[in-house]
């Protein structure tokens, strides 16, 4: 990305950008499993799958069973992962610097995710992000989802900003496709859930970058120093 084409302000999606949720997800996984009398599946198998959500997490877990019984072990990994949203999740290593070199440049920063609200935003609330953000967009805010562009282009609004001047930067190709669609500028980030083989340039975003701190040259800010 040249510096003709810095952004004013960043979104980003939540698991696997921001936060690494994917233990907690995983615990909750395995302890379903558990309670259904399964052996517990290795955590580099299910980290792949955890920013495509409960419905990929709970297929990986238990293949197709009948609709009713698959809508059931849904609901309860739901629960079980309400239950300890935050016992090992962690903001990415680096993301800390990030987000205090916006606020001190004042450019705002954001959220959009297919993570419903009602697990956002406690889980947003347990590391003192929620009041930090610019905007919030989860995955019940609006009738349409991600890779729809609706998601961004409502906290593009909602933080005051054209859609091309916002950066969005997500590790699925959902992310890619959904800023494109809306016309933001894109980066994939290396270090998310990515599955063993898969390269994110194949998703064409205007950047990659394999961690936090590379964000911050594409905002026109100088590479955050330290931080968690």
């Amino acid at each position: 990305m040249t510096p003709a084409a810095r952004a004013g302000a960043l979104l980003l999606d939540l698991d696997g950008t921001l936060l690494d949720t994917a233990p907690d997800m995983a615990l909750a996984l395995n302890r379903l499993r558990e309670e259904c009398g399964c052996a517990p599946l290795p955590f580099d198998a299910i980290r792949p799958h955890v920013s495509h959500g409960a419905t990929a997490l709970v297929r990986l877990g238990f293949g197709a069973p009948p609709a009713a019984e698959f809508e059931r072990l849904r609901r309860r990994f739901l629960d079980l992962y309400r239950g300890a949203l935050a016992g090992t999740t962690r903001l990415f290593e680096g993301f800390e610097a990030v987000l205090t070199a916006l606020e001190a440049a004042r450019l705002p920063w954001g959220v959009v995710t297919n993570k419903p609200g009602w697990l956002t935003t406690p889980l947003l609330t347990e590391f003192g992000l929620l009041k930090r953000a610019a905007c919030v967009v989860s995955g019940d805010t609006l009738a349409l989802r991600k890779p729809h562009p609706l998601p961004l282009l409502h906290a593009a609004a909602l933080i005051g900003r054209e859609p091309a001047a916002c950066l969005y930067a997500g590790d699925a190709e959902r992310d890619i496709i959904a800023g494109r669609a809306a016309g933001m500028r894109t980066v994939a980030v290396r270090f998310g859930y990515l599955a063993v083989g898969e390269d994110p340039a194949a998703w064409q975003p205007d950047a990659i970058v394999a961690a936090p701190g590379e964000l911050l040259p594409l905002l026109g800010l100088a590479a955050a120093r330290g931080g968690s």
